[in-house]
């Protein structure tokens, strides 16, 4: 099966063609950042309206790519949510005019459930069962993955995801947008031994997350100091520091208490250089082996879309002829493709 792939979840613009026998054919993404760094975080309207102008224009460019043209494409996915509403609406809308007019089915697919199978896309893929990390501008959580749509939430951000914490963190050391890479190249000059930030929630059980907390500590940390560029650094290392070990702290507990030998880091935080080296040292203690997506499927993309719409629709999924979108919609609430009520979407 041949599935053309529609995200426009948040302010990444992207399609692409994945094939269930040649795997990902083509893929492309137009990245709003430009768009939006004058206001240090993503304005719904404005990402709304650029999705418009360059949806249909990356459609065409990966059909043309994946060679054969609309007449090869076997059905057509696209991202239902979670996300900004407006822009959830542009995806869903063409995706489902797309399908209507080749007369293919279509299905509408959860943001968080194409991060986490992203990493099936690689040469050597997991295998289920695993435990999932994803960790993006808009979601921390871990969940204990059985299958495709068997998700169970085993923690999450009780308030800021880690992904708004390094935003909200970086516009304030006026570090620009987005935060991640922002205050990732700032650490790299920073003193480790000057300032430690708290680790929160990690004194004490459970798996859940808070990153709020620690975005105050910066704030108010940054407030008691002049903001030279040797502070900025130091704070950008000390806030990284205890981000990335609040995340390692909470996957070495999850592991112990799933018993899973496999890690998937997905999410656009999961391309940060410091969690991934730390994870390896991770991985080697506790004798369990991290998969990740390549860098460039870290972040919102098409190729995801496509591969998780190929599941669904081989499994006879699909929407009917009228769409929806979810802007707020809970991993828990899938279901496996094609079970019960859920193998029609959008009605």
């Amino acid at each position: 099966m041949r599935v053309l792939g529609i995200e426009t979840s948040c302010d990444d613009t992207g399609a692409a063609v994945y094939d269930s026998e040649r795997g990902l054919l083509a893929h492309r993404l137009f990245s709003q950042i430009a768009l939006h760094s004058d206001y240090g975080g993503v304005v719904p309207e404005l990402a709304a309206r650029d999705h418009v102008r360059k949806l249909l224009p990356l459609v065409r460019r990966v059909l043309e790519e994946a060679g054969g043209g609309h007449d090869r494409i076997d059905g057509v996915a696209y991202t239902r949510g979670p996300g900004l509403a407006g822009a959830l609406l542009v995806g869903a809308a063409l995706g489902r005019a797309l399908a209507w007019a080749w007369e293919r089915p279509a299905v509408g697919i959860h943001h968080m459930e194409g991060h986490l199978l992203a990493p099936m896309l690689e040469p050597d893929p997991p295998t289920f069962p695993f435990l999932a990390l994803l960790v993006s501008g808009g979601h921390t959580l871990l969940a204990d993955v059985a299958g495709v749509g068997r998700y169970e939430v085993i923690g999450e951000s009780v308030d800021d995801a880690v992904g708004e914490a390094f935003d909200k963190t970086a516009k304030l050391l006026g570090l620009g947008y987005p935060g991640g890479p922002a205050i990732a190249a700032a650490a790299q000059g920073g003193d480790p031994e000057r300032f430690r930030f708290p680790r929160p929630m990690t004194d004490r059980p459970g798996l859940d997350f808070s990153f709020s907390g620690l975005k105050t500590y910066a704030a108010n940390t940054a407030r008691d100091h002049a903001l030279d560029p040797r502070t900025i650094a130091d704070i950008a290392w000390a806030f990284q520091d205890a981000a990335v070990d609040t995340l390692l702290i909470k996957c070495r507990r999850a592991l112990r208490q799933t018993g899973h030998a496999r890690l998937v880091v997905a999410g656009g935080v999961g391309a940060n250089r410091l969690l991934r080296e730390r994870l390896g040292g991770l991985s080697d203690r506790e004798g369990a082996r991290v998969y990740y997506p390549r860098p460039e499927l870290c972040t919102d993309n098409g190729a995801m879309i496509a591969l998780a719409g190929c599941l669904r629709l081989e499994a006879g999924e699909s929407a009917g002829v009228g769409f929806d979108v979810r802007p707020r919609w809970h991993l828990s609430e899938l279901r496996p493709p094609g079970e019960g009520k859920g193998s029609r979407t959008g009605d």
